[in-house]
């Protein structure tokens, strides 16, 4: 006897939707088709659509910003939040602050997840420090344990790693089996487009986007494209938000270099007109990379038909419109002192079936690949983003014709507000199982804290190195 059946539904299995049911025996999938036998427990699907758990491969949970201020969710608010829009594993931060040592810092992260999360979970390894025992000890050690994900940053002054400190990221992934993953932009052309900005009196929340010009991501995507190349070690370049940063990951990848990239749901259906208005507005909707504009939406939805483009994250960074929050530094806090960052693990998929399916911008297939199975494979999440036999038992069963109208402050994570208000989507999750457990049933929560587990990072097809441009000199 099985423990659940998923009865009656149209389950995406082998690329496309066939009608059957999914049979689950000790948190896996253990069959699926017709007429499979009894089971404890029967989940009827009629009408509705069996999808893979979605992989949420960008979130920061319950993690100190390098200014300092606490992120709105603990790790239950903020998996509940994702298991109520779908999604079943999550890959949050695990940040390091100078002077701190990795392996310590990955020990506290590790506990907060097990006692609060809801669904499975893995780590990027924040790397703010090389010094010390960081690369030779600590970064090896952590990856043979699975975490082999590193994550730097080329701006903010208490995060930024220099050319140099990247390239000796790139071996440490290369010599341990791992991926770097890069926000990218020029922490140069910040400052002084910021510091010009301020000088002439335009520091409201509105003149954020100002401040990060299509330029200072540019420069900086095509540089860690080359330092790729260079090493043949390959890096996930975070958050593409313009019509050239598709373009440049597009060349990259067609000159072979180890290039993967990822974009966000509001890079796609926001416009930078979205940080106008009054401050509390523009603040709730301020993150970095900005919005941008028309062209740049048409690009990268160009990029994801093509396949330059493998996956859509949340880049959930959620902060309350208060001082704990987005104006810890005052009501009136100037754009550069205003946390960067919007709520996303609850809308993702929403949006983005909305998007792709019900509006006819992709497809089914696609929207199953860019959220689910796609970022698990590139980050070596065994067992997850696919229904298939040996899989874990992480499904979303969706109705394809649920109607959500976003309301001002209707999500299940801690912060307080949805930047989508008033936005209209078709087609959502209604159940929710992690590894056979339902935690969201008929749209209510049914999920535990302490009920998710780490998830061991496998070493990927798409983490293995290719030759480095300039010799086999690099790798002795």
């Amino acid at each position: 006897m099985f423990d659940t059946l998923i009865a009656g539904g149209r389950v995406f299995n082998g690329g496309a939707l066939v009608g059957a049911d999914v049979a689950i025996a000790d948190g896996r999938i253990a069959a699926i088709g017709r007429d499979l036998g009894a089971a404890r427990e029967t989940i009827a699907a009629q009408g509705h659509l069996v999808l893979p758990g979605g992989v949420d491969s960008h979130c920061h949970i319950e993690q100190v910003s390098g200014a300092g201020i606490l992120n709105a969710d603990t790790w239950e608010s903020a998996t509940r939040s994702a298991a109520f829009g779908g999604t079943t594993t999550v890959v949050s931060f695990a940040a390091q602050h100078a002077g701190q040592r990795l392996t310590e810092v990955v020990a506290d992260y590790e506990a907060l997840a097990a006692r609060g999360a809801l669904i499975d979970h893995a780590f990027h390894l924040i790397v703010a420090d090389t010094s010390g025992p960081a690369l030779t000890e600590d970064l090896p050690l952590l990856m043979g344990k699975g975490h082999r994900s590193i994550k730097v940053f080329t701006t903010y002054p208490k995060v930024r790693m220099d050319d140099e400190q990247v390239l000796d990221l790139l071996m440490v992934a290369r010599d341990c089996g791992g991926i770097l993953c890069v926000h990218a932009e020029n922490d140069g052309i910040l400052r002084w487009a910021s510091r010009r900005l301020q000088a002439s009196g335009r520091d409201a929340p509105r003149f954020h986007p100002a401040s990060h010009p299509a330029a200072a991501e540019i420069e900086a995507l095509s540089r860690m494209a080359v330092l790729a190349e260079f090493t043949g070690q390959p890096i996930m370049l975070f958050h593409v938000s313009t019509a050239e940063g598709a373009a440049i990951v597009r060349a990259a990848r067609g000159r072979g270099a180890p290039v993967i990239a990822e974009t966000c749901p509001h890079y796609l259906l926001m416009d930078v007109s979205e940080v106008e208005g009054d401050a509390r507005h523009a603040a709730a909707r301020i993150c970095s990379p900005p919005q941008r504009g028309a062209a740049d939406r048409k690009a990268l939805w160009q990029a994801l038909r093509l396949g330059d483009i493998t996956a859509l994250t949340s880049d959930h960074a959620p902060y309350r419109l208060d001082a704990s929050g987005k104006f810890a530094a005052g009501p009136d806090a100037p754009f550069p002192r205003i946390a960067n960052g919007m709520p996303g693990l609850e809308t993702r998929l929403p949006l983005m079936f909305d998007a792709m399916v019900t509006r006819g911008q992709l497809d089914l297939a696609a929207f199953v690949t860019l959220t689910a199975s796609r970022p698990a494979e590139i980050f070596g999440l065994t067992g997850k983003g696919r229904i298939a036999p040996g899989f874990d038992a992480d499904i979303a069963i969706w109705d394809p014709a649920r109607e959500i109208i976003y309301g001002a402050d209707d999500l299940h994570d801690n912060t307080g507000y949805n930047p989508w208000e008033g936005r209209k989507v078709v087609g959502a999750p209604v159940t929710v199982l992690s590894r056979g457990q339902c935690v969201i049933r008929d749209g209510s929560l049914a999920g535990v804290p302490g009920h998710g587990r780490r998830v061991p990072m496998e070493v990927s097809v798409d983490m293995r190195p290719s030759a480095p441009s300039e010799g086999a000199m690099l790798t002795d």
